[in-house]
């Protein structure tokens, strides 16, 4: 991979230069799911103070590994709110980007970012008041919106795919009328707080690869994933250059690393996610102050599997320099699959089925007190860190459900951990053997990120990968879930 894709990858935290930096997971995004807080909270301050809004997205999902070549989206506006339970059109969200209602701007979410690690500014500095921001949301063209020069055809929003370029229409729930939430959840800190005077960037990061749906119909749906938080327009990056244990060069292959940090279960979830060049480098930036935990995932061009790497303890500005891949023993480098079903329903009794969107994770035990997302290894069926799948009636769902198959590539060797050190992290296998469990959140489709079901979150028990083979998972079956899908 060349050094100008991965400067567009490391980008591709796609900040939205508005005032606003959003940073996303990456998510995925696993990525944490998108969720409002169970309380109203607002915190106000006295005097003014000043907001740079931009986008941001390192994707994974991009040609010619990925399936799409580009996803354009047109921006209308970026809002904020000190109250974490503002509804739809509350009085309380300041227009962070009132230029953009009047000139739309249209951004590749796989574009190429500029050298600061940004896809774009999404306005001047705005002015508003002090206080500590708890809610954000970003509002996008209805695709029957007229966009100058636009990239798409006859549509606002598009994704072009790889394999032919063709260019299908992005469906979209209410994005266009009332707008993307980042609840204070997914904003770093819980909020985004500036005082009098102050002169401060907000990051928000969309993570493209998780945030598409195809269904089974042709189309392609937005489920938006994104993320918030303050951030340095200047050097806040993590970076360094994986490569194997055995050779010291360049896997060869293809490998993603993420960065992760903990939910408030304890359980690391992907915050951000983005694949080495060439040469073995990566890097992200920019990106919130805090501490992150690290974890690289790898396949060689023949077909081996490295045992996946942690390194617990990093924050930004920090260079890891050289990270080690372990290759997975001779005579059994293959990968493990994880098969499986998830299901949905309204209800047992009576047996009323329904369906929802699915995203998928495995989780996997580290050490005594962590926990870690583990990341699909990339290659050309599964280009995201998880898996989002959408469930429909089939002959194969059991009676009364709507569901959905799924088959996730993972290492099946035991990890290797070690904790960050600026003079070299010491890497040791982890104690606790290889172990997955699969973890599923339901989402509600077209729902602009609201979750769904009752409980939202199915996790599997535990199950032992088998290098080459494929292991079967029980059914994830999710019930009390909303009617009409």
């Amino acid at each position: 991979m060349s050094h100008h894709r991965l400067a567009a990858r490391r980008s591709r935290a796609k900040l939205l230069s508005a005032a606003v930096f959003l940073i996303g997971f990456a998510i995925a995004a696993a990525t944490l799911p998108l969720g409002c807080s169970s309380g109203v909270t607002s915190s106000v301050s006295s005097g003014m103070a000043t907001v740079n809004t931009v986008l941001s997205d390192p994707a994974t999902c991009q040609a010619p590994t990925g399936p799409y070549a580009h996803v354009w989206v047109t921006i209308t506006d970026v809002k904020a709110s000190v109250n974490s339970g503002a509804g739809d059109n509350d009085s309380s969200f300041v227009d962070l980007t009132p230029d953009l209602s009047k000139s739309p701007m249209q951004i590749d979410l796989l574009g190429q970012a500029n050298n600061q690690c940004f896809l774009a500014s999404l306005g001047s500095k705005t002015q508003l008041q002090a206080g500590n921001y708890q809610q954000i949301r970003i509002f996008l063209a209805d695709n029957a919106t007229s966009v100058t020069n636009n990239k798409c055809t006859g549509a606002a929003n598009c994704v072009v795919l790889t394999n032919g370029g063709n260019n299908y229409p992005l469906q979209l729930s209410s994005e266009s009328k009332t707008g993307i939430k980042v609840p204070s959840g997914q904003i770093a800190s819980g909020g985004f707080n500036i005082s009098a005077g102050q002169t401060k960037d907000l990051d928000i990061d969309f993570n493209t690869c998780i945030s598409i749906v195809q269904e089974g119909n042709g189309k392609y749906r937005l489920k938006p994933v994104l993320h918030a938080g303050e951030v340095s327009t200047t050097a806040t990056s993590i970076n360094g250059k994986v490569v194997d244990h055995s050779t010291g060069s360049a896997v060869g292959g293809s490998v993603l690393v993420a960065l992760e940090q903990k939910d408030a279960s304890g359980i690391d979830r992907i915050f951000m996610s983005t694949v080495t060049d060439s040469s073995g480098a990566f890097v992200f930036c920019p990106l919130p102050a805090g501490t992150y935990d690290v974890v690289v995932v790898g396949e060689s061009s023949g077909g081996t599997a490295y045992a996946p790497t942690v390194i617990t303890g990093v924050s930004p500005g920090s260079a890891l320099a050289t990270v080690q891949l372990y290759p997975q023993p001779s005579g059994s480098a293959g990968p493990v699959t994880l098969s499986g079903t998830v299901s949905t329903q309204v209800s047992a009794s009576p047996a009323v089925a329904t369906a929802a969107d699915i995203e998928l994770s495995a989780l996997e035990q580290v050490s005594g007190s962590l926990t870690v997302t583990i990341p699909l290894l990339p290659n050309s069926t599964q280009s995201s860190a998880t898996l989002a799948v959408h469930t429909a009636a089939g002959g194969t769902c059991a009676s009364g459900t709507e569901c959905a198959s799924y088959g996730i590539l993972l290492p099946a060797a035991t990890s290797y951990v070690g904790s960050f050190s600026a003079s070299g992290t010491t890497l040791t296998v982890s104690a606790v053997a290889a172990s997955y469990t699969v973890d599923a959140f339901a989402f509600l489709p077209s729902g602009g990120g609201a979750t769904d079901c009752q409980p939202s979150e199915v996790k599997s028990t535990a199950v032992a990968p088998i290098a080459g083979s494929t292991v079967s998972v029980a059914t994830l079956a999710f019930t009390g879930c909303t009617a009409g899908y």
